[in-house]
């Protein structure tokens, strides 16, 4: 039923995008900054355990309507339930529909609509040297990919809606610490908003490891396979990065080196920026054409047995 739920999901993830804005869900982040000032409030606490909490606050709803409707209608209410979960895990934006605005932008030459395109897809500030943007908007499609694409899909598949929901709830308290500690300005709560930020951090990196590397292999799978698969056995020095920064440092050097791009004689900057974000979403693209297949097969295998 749930990998049924998920290809039909997947389909109408595609179709309904005039929808993708209900996935913003900006209404929760009161709920997530009443859950950090709690957390602020009971210092003494590690900043993991309300953190915690906090995710298990905005999952248990979603769990409740589960339990109680989801034996309803002979299992219908249940593939329903799953197909609007799962809508509502993926994203929150949808990383094919930014590459494109960015693409338009470079192709427009304002650079504040570059600015802005490319802010939305790195998450963070934009570098002022356009090489450098181009390469870290390419690492950034990898990486996002995944944050809101691979591994919901995999939670999903692994243990159900109510794995992605938790998944989503942990990345939404995870951007919401992040942009709360880089606006805090008084120097005892910025402590704390770091200390919660960090938590966030490492409670998504936990339940980011897993999908990070099996999206590193997919991405080996789907483009250039002895680039990528080098670059996921080179060594890094990586030995005080989080296990969040380290995930997203692979999904970076893999996704890049599966993409073995070349600057062209006579290319712009312009059109190089261009053509590197577009190969990195049709990296992305046929990744999940993979899954997709690969989905299917354990689907129709689980109907035929």
């Amino acid at each position: 039923m749930n990998l049924i739920a998920l290809l039909i999901g997947l389909v109408v993830e595609r179709l309904a995008t005039q929808l993708f804005h209900w996935r913003r869900m900006r209404w929760l982040d009161r709920i997530i900054d009443s859950g950090f000032e709690q957390a602020e409030r009971i210092a003494t606490w590690p900043s993991l355990i309300p953190v915690l909490l906090l995710a298990v606050v905005l999952v248990l709803p979603v769990f409740l309507v589960i339990f109680a409707l989801g034996d309803t209608l002979a299992g219908f209410t249940y593939l329903l339930l799953a197909i609007v979960v799962l809508f509502f895990s993926l994203g929150p934006e949808d990383i094919g529909e930014e590459v494109d605005e960015y693409c338009r932008a470079l192709e427009s030459e304002d650079e504040e609509a570059i600015q802005i395109a490319a802010r939305a897809i790195l998450e963070g500030e934009v570098p002022d040297d356009a090489r450098q943007r181009i390469q870290h908007v390419e690492e950034s499609v990898c990486v996002q990919a995944n944050n809101r694409l691979f591994a919901v899909v995999f939670w999903f598949v692994l243990l159900g809606p109510l794995a992605a929901w938790a998944y989503r709830v942990t990345d939404m308290i995870r951007r919401r610490a992040v942009f709360n500690a880089s606006r805090t300005a008084e120097s005892d709560r910025k402590d704390n908003a770091a200390m919660v930020r960090d938590a966030a951090l490492m409670l998504h990196g936990w339940l980011a490891w897993i999908p990070a590397r099996l999206t590193a292999v997919g991405y080996a799978t789907a483009g250039h396979f002895d680039e990528a698969i080098s670059a996921m056995r080179a060594p890094t020095e990586q030995r005080d990065a989080t296990t969040s920064e380290k995930s997203e440092h692979l999904l970076a050097r893999v996704g890049t080196a599966a993409l073995a791009l070349q600057d062209r004689p006579g290319e712009s900057i312009t059109e190089r920026g261009v053509r590197g974000a577009v190969s990195a979403k049709q990296l992305v693209f046929r990744q999940l054409i993979i899954w997709a297949v690969i989905i299917s097969a354990m689907t129709l295998y689980g109907l035929t047995r």
